[in-house]
């Protein structure tokens, strides 16, 4: 029975032929150019049909290199590989051979896995007058979705049932938003993604003590998205008290993330799952964010440093450096003072 589900409910490939991705994508083809790809699997799970990929490559340490046994005993039908390892595939196995399988495997995926194209605006969605579409017939608008007045929906945005926009948002050129997330005060660049349930543009946490109470602080500021900028479901980015939030152009936001009036984030950065960053930080380009990172008010981080997961950075970073630790320090100052500390626990 779960067979059978999986078979009519689950991820279906589009059917495409080994020769027509070597000619999208600029592949080598070895074999047959009209072998059928039905889907895409972990090269020690394919089976015949499916198209698998093995690399070298080590663009990071998540990456692990299978051992090369892998290869040689798959089943899979069409295999993407680097040029020196074509001699370890199997007989019988149509090639596709480039120097970067783990970059072209992406688009692969993106290919044969692409979700139907939805177009047109749902009765059940509530769409104000005065709401601009540059090109509606290219827009989806799912059920009980809501755009409210002077909202701008640029060509080829998809809005999922439920999902909110509202006044004066400008929605960049195929842009994705999925269900329940909650969107004002914002302008988002083109091929942006907003996932399930992130609110964009809401009041940050700005508060005055007067009199012992605390006092809000209006906002009149923005959130300014660059483009291809993906943030993740239930993560959340507040407007600017006076001056705008931005977040960079690639820029990509994990779940769970908080990001505080008037931050200013980099191009290209990665901000994992449980980030949060406090009002005023600045960050720079290609900046890398460890799971549970906290970054107090007004800090500074250069471009491309990386900071470990679970830090408290309460210190500006300079571009390039490595931190860690609580409170944040070099990486090798936080590793000689764990080291210290372990030597001298176990004595005792």
């Amino acid at each position: 029975m779960l067979k059978i589900i999986e078979v009519l409910f689950g991820p279906r490939g589009t059917k495409t032929t080994a020769g027509e991705l070597a000619t999208k994508f600029g592949l080598k083809l070895q074999g047959d150019p009209d072998t059928v790809i039905r889907g895409v699997a972990p090269i020690a799970d394919a089976r015949p049909g499916q198209l698998a990929f093995y690399s070298t490559e080590q663009n990071s340490t998540a990456f692990k290199i299978l051992p090369i046994d892998v290869l040689r005993q798959t089943r899979a039908t069409v295999i993407l590989l680097q040029p020196a390892q074509v001699k370890d595939a199997p007989q019988g196995a149509t090639l596709l051979i480039t120097d970067s399988p783990r970059g072209n495997i992406v688009k692969i995926l993106g290919e044969i896995y692409r979700e139907k194209t939805r177009f047109g605006i749902s009765p059940d969605a509530h769409v104000e007058r005065g709401v601009f579409f540059r090109s509606k017939k290219t827009n989806y608008v799912g059920q009980f979705a809501t755009i409210e007045r002077g909202a701008v929906i640029e060509p080829g945005v998809k809005i999922y049932p439920g999902a909110y926009i509202g006044r004066n948002v400008t929605l960049g050129s195929g842009c994705i938003v999925y269900s329940g997330a909650h969107i004002e005060n914002a302008t988002i660049g083109a091929d942006c993604v907003i996932n399930s349930n992130a609110v964009i543009g809401k009041n940050g946490f700005g508060y005055t003590r007067q009199n012992g109470h605390n006092i809000f602080i209006p906002h009149v500021g923005r959130v300014v998205l660059g483009d291809r900028v993906s943030v993740g479901s239930n993560s959340c980015i507040d407007r600017g008290a006076m001056t705008d939030t931005v977040v960079g152009d690639g820029t990509k936001i994990d779940n769970l993330c908080q990001i505080a009036h008037g931050v200013v984030i980099g191009k290209e950065c990665f901000l994992a799952s449980g980030t949060g960053l406090a009002g005023g930080v600045v960050i720079g380009d290609r900046v890398l964010l460890g799971g549970h990172v906290g970054v107090s008010n007004g800090i500074h981080i250069g471009d491309d440093a990386e900071i470990g997961a679970n830090s408290g950075v309460i210190r500006n970073v300079p571009a390039g450096a490595k931190a860690m630790g609580y409170p944040a320090g070099l990486g090798t100052e936080f590793l000689r003072h764990y080291a210290w500390l372990r030597k001298h626990v176990n004595k005792d």
